[in-house]
């Protein structure tokens, strides 16, 4: 019969070798748990830009309707953009210098 000490090395050891051998693959290897993080990780940052780019859309998706349709949008947006006056308007421009 074999010692207790003889039993340990030959059959628990290389289990526990094993063991941390495959965990170490798994945490760490080309597709381990490290990964799956990143993946995770990159995948979240992927949504939030697809959430904010959806945003985008829409309000420019509002503002084209508000081009086609509404009037009052069409003037004032031709009057910021392109620098449009009504008859008998005129415009002021000052001098942006520091106020004493």
């Amino acid at each position: 019969m074999e010692s207790p000490k003889t039993n340990f090395f030959r059959i628990i050891l290389p289990g526990i070798l094993i063991i941390i051998l495959v965990g170490s693959w798994l945490a760490f290897g080309d597709r381990g748990i490290r990964w799956v993080v990143t993946m995770e990780k990159e995948r979240q940052e992927y949504l939030e830009r697809i959430k904010r780019l959806e945003a985008a859309n829409e309000e420019l998706r509002v503002e084209i309707e508000r081009l086609k349709y509404d009037r009052e949008y069409i003037e004032t947006a031709a009057r910021r953009e392109l620098g449009l006056l009504k008859d008998n308007e005129v415009i002021y421009k000052f001098n942006e210098e520091e106020k004493k």
